[in-house]
């Protein structure tokens, strides 16, 4: 019997483990994860007003809950927990699908000024996850810059333009409401160094943006024609063409005089973040040209844009676990078809998956196939595996080396707590903010070191 360890509970995690118990009657699966709480950015980077997206923890539930699967939560793999040496000697595999970690940096000028924030700061604070300790995004701030076009960038746009009633019904931590609620942010920039025919957002998550109520999107018609593929965007493939239907619908509509308004800029490039009594006043950017290859170049034309908040939406990196290699060009672990590759040659029974595997790209349901190609590796492997001896069960082994895993009782202790918690506010579902109060729903008393071990 093969027993897998499966590194990460979000999508590519799940989807891997479901992959395994499909194809082989026989395996045995433990998916490990730092947090108590399974389904990764499911969980906590999908918006709170995307319920429908949101949902898809249904099914990642019922793979869940497969007598094969089992869940052990508040794990921490690599520095300061379990060693991957030590998973290969608990179980015949592992297959790593932690993420990408980090965010890219804008490397300029006033970067770290009070008011800049990652998007994925801002996106964990209203998504409770545990790690945040910020807060103050929006406290005294009236218009906000969000420097990016993705998927990212519109939906932290659209939150912050989004009215508290329509928050209420959703998850979104108290603490986080209660701000927003008070939020004064009245205009909100989404800026794009390159043009609408290169952004990065899907058409569904930009039309969202024109259906806020009292909410009006403002988009300039020259700054747009200054790609060519806007004015005649034939040669765009469907999504793209879809896209500059919207932004052409916008562009031609008269102004409303909404209370909030969002703009949509392109061909701008952020060259510094001006300070303003010690903390973010405006962004410069520089004006972009493109070249004709999809690049740009700067003009030596700049312009400043107030904001009192700035949000940094340009992308994720994966992070180096310890004890696995590590490629810091791609941000991703060096692998063959799944198979982790060290100093060029496979690991026998270690694997990766996700974006450790082909780096932040995709949607969620890039990680099915993704993860189908690694199980198919690992089967493929199997035959080696297996012969070596390994626990019938790791957990007692994890527990003796001074883990304390909460397993699926513990993570629908936490969902109880949080229908609960919900409940006494007058709302519905209402997350836990906090490493404390998830351990305690939990049923743990271990809340130092709560991802420690060998």
């Amino acid at each position: 019997m093969l027993h897998v360890a499966v590194v990460g509970s979000g999508p590519s995690g799940v989807y891997a483990a479901q992959s395994l118990v499909q194809r082989d009657p026989e395996v045995r699966v433990d998916v490990l994860d730092r947090l108590p709480c399974p389904y990764g950015l499911v969980r906590y980077g999908v918006a709170p007003d995307h319920e429908k997206i949101k949902s898809l923890q249904n099914n990642l539930r019922a793979v869940m809950e497969d007598e094969r699967i089992r869940f052990l939560g508040g794990v921490q793999v690599g520095a300061d927990g379990v060693r991957p040496e030590r998973l290969r000697e608990l179980y015949h595999a592992v297959v790593y699908c932690v993420g990408a970690a980090t965010d890219r940096h804008l490397g300029i000028p006033g970067e770290e000024l009070p008011g800049s924030w990652s998007a994925t700061e801002f996106v964990s604070w209203y998504s409770a996850h545990p790690d945040c300790v910020a807060d103050g995004f929006v406290l005294g701030a009236r218009t906000a810059v969000v420097i990016g076009v993705g998927n990212v960038a519109v939906d932290v746009t659209r939150i912050l333009a989004r009215g508290v009633n329509e928050l209420i019904p959703t998850d979104m931590p108290q603490a986080a409401l209660a701000a927003l609620a008070e939020s004064k942010v009245t205009e909100i920039h989404m800026v794009g160094r390159r043009g609408p025919s290169q952004a990065r957002f899907t058409t569904k998550e930009l039309r969202e943006l024109g259906a806020l109520p009292d909410t009006e999107v403002v988009v300039d018609e020259a700054e747009l024609a200054l790609d060519p593929a806007y004015t005649d965007p034939s040669g765009l493939p469907a999504a793209l063409r879809r896209n500059i239907e919207v932004l052409r619908g916008w562009a031609a509509a008269p102004p409303q005089g909404a209370p909030r308004r969002i703009r949509l800029r392109f061909f701008l490039r952020p060259v510094e973040l001006l300070a303003d009594g010690g903390r973010v006043g405006a962004v410069r950017f520089e004006r972009t040209i493109p070249d004709g290859s999809g690049r740009v170049t700067g003009s030596g034309r700049y312009e400043d844009i107030e904001a009192q908040l700035v949000l940094r939406s340009v992308g994720y990196r994966g992070v180096p676990l310890q004890g696995l290699p590590f490629d810091a060009v791609t941000g991703t672990v060096p692998h063959l078809a799944g198979r982790v590759l060290r100093e060029g040659e496979v690991s026998p029974g270690e694997y990766v998956a996700g974006w450790i595997k082909r780096g932040p790209t995709g949607v969620i349901g890039t990680n099915r196939p993704c993860a189908k190609e690694t199980v198919t590796s690992l089967l493929e492997d199997a035959p080696g595996l297996a012969g070596r001896e390994v626990p019938e069960d790791a957990l007692p082994a994890l527990r003796a080396d001074g883990l304390a895993p909460v397993e699926w009782a513990g993570w629908l202790a936490i969902e109880r707590a949080e229908a609960e918690l919900g409940a006494s506010l007058g709302r519905g579902v209402v997350k836990l903010p906090d490493w404390a109060s998830l351990m305690a729903a939990a049923g743990s008393t271990a809340l130092e070191g709560h991802g420690t071990g060998r």
